[in-house]
């Protein structure tokens, strides 16, 4: 079980709780969550995301992430405008943030 913040991540049944509340998520969404929340408060490289999740070396789409990240932070209520679980760093990657209050660049 990864648990950071208040996001709850069971690899084993597949399943997302934030707080209380079960979220289901597509196969990607959950392995694009699981490898942020595999090292919160680290800057995971898009590089990086693309071998993890989509098991390759080149962007097939370079919107392909952001896509995804998108449809994950609706459905975790992370506001994009001002996220507190993922945080894009430009030219670096995104990450995890081990508390909402640690937020930064």
């Amino acid at each position: 079980m990864l648990a950071v913040q208040d996001v709850r991540l069971d690899p084993g049944t597949r399943q997302v709780w934030r707080g209380d509340r079960e979220i289901r998520l597509s196969r990607k969404e959950f392995q694009l969550l699981q490898a942020l929340m595999a090292r919160p408060g680290d800057i995971v490289t898009r590089g990086e995301l693309m071998a993890d999740v989509w098991q390759t070396s080149f962007y097939t789409n370079s919107k392909t992430i952001d896509v995804h990240l998108g449809w994950l932070r609706r459905k975790l209520d992370d506001d994009p405008r001002n996220p507190t679980l993922i945080t894009t760093h430009r030219g670096r990657g995104l990450r995890f943030e081990l508390s909402a209050d640690r937020v930064a660049s």
